[in-house]
């Protein structure tokens, strides 16, 4: 892709001011944080949208030109006012671990690489707040030592909150806590691409217009998120053999108190493409739960009672990590790394719990993969993959069936999508921001 790369910057037409916007953001940032080389320009101008054969075939649909690589959260308001007077587009970007294609510059322009922006800024009693370009796991650590933990976090433990908040949706904890817009998220600082470029502070709900947006409406600078008391909690491994004996014991475990931070059930066949390890069988349904060390026993019990076998109770932090690890989409690439010609889906929906023979019949060959929730069972489903109309006329024949459907397979906003209009409006009126992310009216 480096070649490609190198030819596309020489045949293609800069997006004009791209020259005096460099010369400018170089003085407020330094010259070697204003980067142009091809290398990082081809490393962010992808994320993870290979994931999707669909996505794959059509992206990178731009390239970035440069680099931006602030070190403070204080030096972005000064690059987005560079940016609205030269009509420089800009892509906000964390770890760039997401799977839509959120972080792609799409019309070109600069990607506005925030990690160098990392600090831990402040904690208190139920609260942490940080730069955005801050790793997940070090808010974590930092909350561990004030006898804490953070509500939820990404199964891509490494990912920056501004990455969480702005292209993610939930993970660890959303067992009980939900999305990272029922209540995570406390206070946002947000800088507009406007003249002024003056940040400005959001509270609570009118938090949501610039949570899971891409950076559409407003570039998120510091976040302030929730904490709550820390637990010791060990990661409990199980074995099935049968897909509704493991079901009724998952939706259990989801009704267990103390509530475990995390529940996930996969067929064997995504079990196989797993590293091995002996909390996993490989011939069976994996069950796993991160359930508080004084409540082992109760979980136990209840896989005891649905005929299944507890393979081992791991201890913190390995057994939680690794549990963590296999959630959410992650069986997803490790059956994708294992082998070619898949695609996937998020699933919804307490049907996944009976029979899943009709959805074979739908996607045969299919894999699930489920996680349980208070607010109703959702999941990822993995299928062979033959062409973008067969994936969509399945997704119209499993909503029949009562199984609700996302597709990951877009990289446009597709959450409180108005909400976001409206703020995108007032913070972004040149449309510089991530643009082409955000669907028209």
């Amino acid at each position: 892709m480096t070649s490609d790369l190198t030819e596309f910057l020489a045949d293609h037409r800069a997006t004009e001011g791209i020259e005096e916007f460099c010369a400018e953001a170089a003085a407020l940032l330094g010259p070697q944080e204003v980067v142009r080389d091809a290398t990082a320009l081809e490393k962010a101008s992808c994320d993870w949208a290979h994931m999707s054969p669909i996505l794959s075939a059509k992206l990178p649909a731009g390239r970035a030109e440069v680099v931006l690589r602030p070190t403070s959260h204080q030096q972005i308001p000064g690059l987005l006012a560079l940016a609205h007077r030269h009509r420089i587009p800009v892509t906000p970007r964390g770890k760039g671990t997401g799977n839509y294609g959120q972080a792609i510059p799409l019309r070109d322009g600069a990607v506005l690489d925030l990690t160098g922006c990392g600090r831990v800024l402040d904690a208190g009693d139920g609260w942490i707040r940080a730069e955005a370009g801050a790793k997940m796991s070090d808010l974590e650590a930092h909350a561990r030592t004030l006898g804490q933990e953070l509500w939820m976090f990404p199964s891509t433990f490494g990912t920056t909150i501004g990455g969480f908040l702005s292209g993610g949706s939930g993970g660890t904890g959303s067992l009980v806590h939900r999305t990272n817009g029922d209540g995570f998220v406390q206070e946002l600082t947000v800088v507009p691409c406007t003249a002024d470029a003056e940040p400005f502070t959001v509270r609570g709900a009118d938090a949501l217009p610039y949570i899971h947006a891409y950076g559409t409406s407003g570039i998120t600078a510091t976040a302030t998120v929730r904490l709550q008391r820390a637990r010791d909690w060990s990661g409990l491994f199980a074995a099935f053999d049968d897909w509704r004996p493991a079901t009724a014991a998952l939706s259990d475990l989801v009704r267990l108190e103390p509530a475990p931070r995390l529940a996930s059930l996969d067929e064997a066949g995504l079990v196989r493409a797993f590293q091995p390890d002996p909390a996993l069988d490989p011939a069976a349904l994996s069950l796993r739960a991160i359930v508080e060390a004084g409540a082992a026993g109760t979980a136990r019990a209840i896989i005891s009672r649905h005929g299944g076998r507890v393979l081992e109770v791991r201890p913190a932090p390995e057994g939680p990590a690794l549990v963590s690890s296999l959630s959410f989409n992650h069986p997803t690439y490790h059956l994708m790394k294992a082998e070619d010609g898949w695609f996937h889906l998020e699933i919804g929906g307490d049907v996944l719990l009976g029979d899943p023979a009709e959805i074979r019949k739908i996607f045969p060959g299919t894999l699930l993969h489920l996680e349980g929730m208070r607010s109703g069972t959702v999941g990822m489903l993995m299928a062979r993959y033959e062409d973008e109309q067969t994936v969509y006329d399945g997704i119209a024949a499993l909503e029949v069936l009562g199984v609700g459907v996302h597709s990951p397979h877009n990289w446009y906003v597709d959450r409180r999508v108005d909400l976001v209009r409206s703020a995108a409006r007032a913070a972004d009126p040149r449309g510089l921001l991530n643009p082409g992310k955000l669907p028209a009216p």
